[in-house]
């Protein structure tokens, strides 16, 4: 792949390298970008109750924000345990 700036920092790659699928990826960013939009829009109520972004960034968007946390390995997901269901 040809090695040519791109207008996504970070990198598509490299985010992907840090979860299993492009399902994942979306997900977490968007669930995460949404958790941070909150803690920006009760800054001045005072209630401290949501975690403030993990990274340093130039970027005031929350999506860029989530991104640029996940690359940093700031913030991860798990699995649950698949329950297997018989079929009596």
């Amino acid at each position: 792949m040809a090695d040519r700036p791109t207008m996504m920092d970070p990198p598509i790659e490299e985010l992907l390298d840090k979860v299993d699928s492009k399902f994942t990826l979306v997900t977490l960013s968007a669930k995460r970008g949404r958790q941070i939009n909150s803690y920006f829009n009760q800054l001045g109520e005072g209630l401290g109750a949501l975690v403030p972004p993990q990274v340093a960034s130039v970027s005031l968007k929350p999506l860029s924000i989530s991104l640029e946390e996940i690359a940093a390995g700031k913030i991860t997901y798990e699995r649950p345990d698949e329950v297997e269901e018989s079929v009596k």
